[in-house]
């Protein structure tokens, strides 16, 4: 076939494809190098009708769809306004769609080409809801949680008068809640057999790091527990003493009391420069 030949033929294949849905035959011989003419067209679209294919395609729950018009916007047409924005929704429907990996890459991009856009609050909030919705169980890893609390205190401290500033917040605290459960359920383990160093070391860091999540009431108390294994008495009153005047009506404090009062001993305050002091400062600060 001349070359003049198959330029009129992919013509009329072009011209079918405006006026009909389907372009059967309309190929180039039918082998593996066959040209696509819908594809071909697709990339004579003007960037805004693509871009606003990609919102209906989002809007009609198309996420595929939806991806493919935004990446199409930034391969035909890149570093403009409109490659810009279906960047940013590009992040938005890999969110959607589960594609929690392509959702982190993409707005990461995003904010490393346009930090100072009015997209950008809005794209480190995407990033902070891909890593939060892979938060596992507590018993596994907790890398992705240490990064969810990364990503949404980046939207509280760089855009904290944006609209994702208060949802970041309470994520940043489920999140802490979380990291703060693996360490108890690390310390729990070295209790349990009797390590009782390496789990105090676990249960200072809950107190040290986490002072404002539920655990810290246990974590006093398995304090108090361990150390009283240890034979350290005055640190197990210290414990249960700031247990004690922090959560006076815990069953934490009153296992703790129970603990001490067997062996004829109450809870005593450490002194003024003591780990404890420090401890009692951290959580009455909580907020």
């Amino acid at each position: 076939m001349s070359m003049r030949a198959s330029f009129v033929r992919l013509s009329i294949c072009l011209a079918a494809a405006v006026g009909a849905t389907t372009l059967s035959g309309c190929l180039f011989g039918g082998g593996k190098d066959d040209v696509d003419p819908l594809a071909l067209a697709a990339q004579t679209e003007p960037a805004d009708q693509l871009y606003n294919q990609g919102l209906a395609n989002l809007e009609g729950g198309r996420l595929g769809e939806a991806t493919k018009k935004f990446d199409a916007i930034d391969r035909q047409y890149p570093y403009s306004e409109w490659a810009r924005k279906a960047l940013v929704m590009r992040a938005f429907a890999s969110y959607r769609n589960g594609d929690y990996d392509t959702a982190v890459t993409s707005s990461k991009r995003y904010l490393a080409t346009y930090p100072g856009t009015s997209e950008a609050a809005y794209a480190q909030y995407i990033q902070g809801l891909a890593y939060f919705r892979r938060i596992p169980d507590v018993t596994r890893d907790q890398r992705d949680t240490a990064r969810a609390v990364a990503a949404m205190q980046e939207v509280v401290d760089r855009y904290p008068d944006s609209e994702y500033a208060e949802d970041a917040r309470s994520k940043v605290r489920v999140a802490r809640d979380q990291l703060a459960g693996k360490e108890m359920q690390v310390g729990r383990y070295y209790l349990e057999r009797r390590e009782y160093l390496a789990s105090i070391n676990r249960f200072k860091t809950v107190i040290e790091t986490y002072p404002n999540t539920r655990h810290v009431e246990e974590a006093l108390s398995r304090l108090t527990e361990a150390y009283y294994a240890m034979g350290l008495t005055q640190e197990a009153q210290a414990s249960a003493s700031v247990l004690g005047q922090n959560f006076p009506d815990s069953q934490w404090y009153k296992d703790s009391y129970a603990l001490l009062e067997s062996k004829g001993l109450k809870p005593q305050a450490g002194g003024s420069d003591s780990w404890f002091a420090k401890a009692a400062g951290l959580i009455t600060g909580r907020g």
